[in-house]
C-alpha cells in the first residue's frame, strides 16, 4: 500500500511516528480483512459454518479494539471531522445476515455490568453496526488521513463498537456452547439410559 498521508495536503498532515503509522496499518489490515470476511459469511448464507467463523473474527478485532484502547488518546486533526462522502449503503449485509441467522438473531444482554439492565438486540444489526463504524475510519485512513483514522476508530471503540463486539462475541459462544455442550450431555444421558437397560438385563438373566 502507498503511503497512507500522500492524499492529504502536506500544511494539513499530523507528525506521526514509524510506529504509529505501522500501528495504524495493522488495525487497518485488520478492519478490512474483518469486513471482507464479514460480507464473504453473508454471501455464503451457511449458518452452521458462519458461527464459529463469526465467533473468530470478532475475536480478533476485539483484540485489535483492546490494543486501541490501551494506546495513548489520538487526536483528531481538525475540530470537526472530515467529509468523506456519504457512508456506504450496509442494508443488504444487515439482511442477508438477519435472514442467514434467523432465530438465532435476536438475543438478550446487559449493556453495561454496572448498571445491570437486560437488552435486546439482533446480531444483524450489531454486527453491521459495527462494520459501519469500522469503514468509516477505513475511508479516512485510504483518504490519507491517519491521524483521523486512529481518533475515529479509538473513539467509536469506547464508544460504540467495541461494546457490540464484546456483547455479540458471548452471544455466539453461547450458540456455540449449547451446540456442543448440549450434545455432549444428551450422549452422557443416552449412555445412563443404555447402561441402566443392562444392568436390568443382567437382573433379569440372574433372577
Amino acid at each position: 500500500m502507498s503511503d497512507a498521508t500522500n492524499d492529504v495536503p502536506a500544511d494539513e498532515q499530523t507528525d506521526l511516528s514509524s510506529d504509529t503509522e505501522d500501528f495504524a496499518q495493522s488495525m487497518a489490515d485488520s478492519f478490512s480483512s474483518f469486513l471482507l470476511a464479514l460480507r464473504e459469511i453473508a454471501r455464503e448464507g451457511a449458518v452452521g459454518s458462519a458461527i464459529p467463523l463469526l465467533l473468530l473474527e470478532i475475536s480478533q478485532i476485539s483484540l485489535a479494539g483492546a490494543r486501541l484502547g490501551a494506546q495513548r488518546d489520538f487526536e483528531p486533526r481538525q475540530e470537526y471531522q472530515p467529509d468523506v462522502g456519504p457512508e456506504s449503503d450496509l442494508d443488504e449485509l444487515r439482511l442477508r445476515l438477519a435472514e442467514m441467522l434467523d432465530n438465532l438473531d435476536t438475543y438478550s444482554y446487559v449493556f453495561d455490568p454496572y448498571v445491570p439492565e437486560m437488552v435486546e438486540s439482533q446480531l444483524s444489526d450489531d454486527l453491521t453496526g459495527i462494520a459501519s463504524d469500522l469503514e468509516v475510519g477505513l475511508r479516512h485512513y485510504r483518504e490519507g488521513d491517519v491521524a483521523e483514522a486512529l481518533w475515529w476508530w479509538q473513539f467509536s471503540y469506547v464508544a460504540s463498537w467495541g461494546n457490540l463486539a464484546g456483547v455479540a462475541l458471548n452471544a455466539l459462544l453461547s450458540v456455540v456452547a449449547h451446540d456442543r455442550l448440549d450434545n455432549e450431555f444428551t450422549g452422557e444421558s443416552d449412555d445412563v439410559a443404555a447402561a441402566n437397560e443392562m444392568l436390568d438385563e443382567g437382573e433379569s438373566l440372574s433372577t
